[in-house]
């Protein structure tokens, strides 16, 4: 299939060179020609423009949208509007709010475009693993762009499928979800960043106490090398997973991670899934904590943030204020 990408940073970039390599056409445009230029010499079609874009595209076309959530997605979607024509589908990819899902929705049916959300996780591992796709919008759109959701998504892999879901979508066994009707996709999404942030405060706390265990006046101190509790861990416990291998990576090449300030930012996820706890009047307090702990790193940095940073960075390629 063809698929047109707008927004070639961390993860957009990746995502046409993921398509490419299963056989699929791109054409890719972004505001800084430098992306674009590495993409062009890889065999990917590079617009000079959105209008570009559009032309260089087959009808029905489908453009997705990988760009910070808010005014430039608003921009983004309205530009493409005024140039796609009815039946066309516009594919949010980024990390917009899901109530502004609906709102586009309604806006660009009016047009008859249509409007898919897609929550979109894998970082800056997606190109090599794959990504994990949440997907919302009419289920037509959704099995049109089917070759596109299946080529980027990870596969079943070795993972074996959980007992009891005979006659369940297996595109779910792949990685891709088509979780609901417009913003299902990107509120699937706004809570697993939620419990994303709950994870990585349980880790980052339980690794502070570890690293503390040996300090002067305790009655009993421990000396632990926390790079070797981390690898343990990693090999049949409970608590193994992506975020412990990259904690580990991290503390194995610096244990006392010196070049993490602790300065931990926050995206909007994490926020709104604070908010639509509170709008449905459900308990969350892990993940409130874990909220306000980064607020708390801008002032006060534990050994605890230097976890989540290298977390972060690990994943998402994340670097803290005034680090290159």
């Amino acid at each position: 299939m063809q698929l047109g990408i707008v927004g070639l940073g961390r993860m957009g970039a990746n995502i046409a060179r993921r398509l490419l390599r299963h056989g699929h056409a791109c054409v890719a445009f972004d505001r800084d020609p430098g992306p674009g230029e590495a993409l062009a010499a890889e065999g990917v079609a590079v617009a000079a423009s959105l209008a570009e874009l559009v032309g260089r595209l087959q009808a029905p076309r489908a453009v997705w949208l990988m760009l910070p959530a808010g005014d430039p997605t608003e921009q983004a979607v309205a530009d493409l509007a005024a140039l796609l024509a009815p039946g066309d589908t516009i594919l949010d990819g980024g990390n917009s709010f899901w109530k502004d899902d609906v709102r586009r929705a309604r806006e660009l049916g009016g047009r008859h475009l249509h409007y898919l959300d897609v929550g979109t996780s894998g970082g800056v591992w997606g190109l090599e693993r794959g990504y994990c796709l949440m997907i919302g919008g009419e289920a037509a759109a959704v099995e049109r762009l089917d070759p596109i959701f299946r080529a980027l998504a990870p596969g079943p892999g070795a993972l074996a499928p959980t007992p009891g879901r005979a006659g369940r979508d297996p595109r779910v066994e792949h990685g891709y979800l088509h979780a609901g009707p417009h913003g299902a996709g990107h509120f699937v999404k706004m809570i697993h960043n939620g419990i994303e942030y709950g994870l990585m405060q349980a880790y980052a706390e339980g690794f502070d106490i570890l690293k503390h265990a040996g300090d002067a006046g305790l009655a009993h101190p421990l000396r632990l090398d926390l790079a070797d509790v981390a690898e343990v861990w990693r090999r049949g416990s409970v608590i193994t997973s992506w975020l412990l291998d990259l904690t580990a990576a991290a503390l194995a090449e610096d244990g006392e991670l010196a070049t993490y300030s602790g300065h931990v930012a926050d995206s909007g996820e994490g926020r709104w899934t604070i908010a639509t706890a509170i709008e449905e009047a459900v308990p969350a307090e892990a993940l409130t904590a874990a909220l306000y702990a980064r607020f708390r790193s801008r002032q006060d940095h534990t050994f605890a943030e230097k976890i989540l940073s290298a977390m972060r960075k690990g994943f998402g390629g994340h670097r803290e204020p005034g680090t290159p």
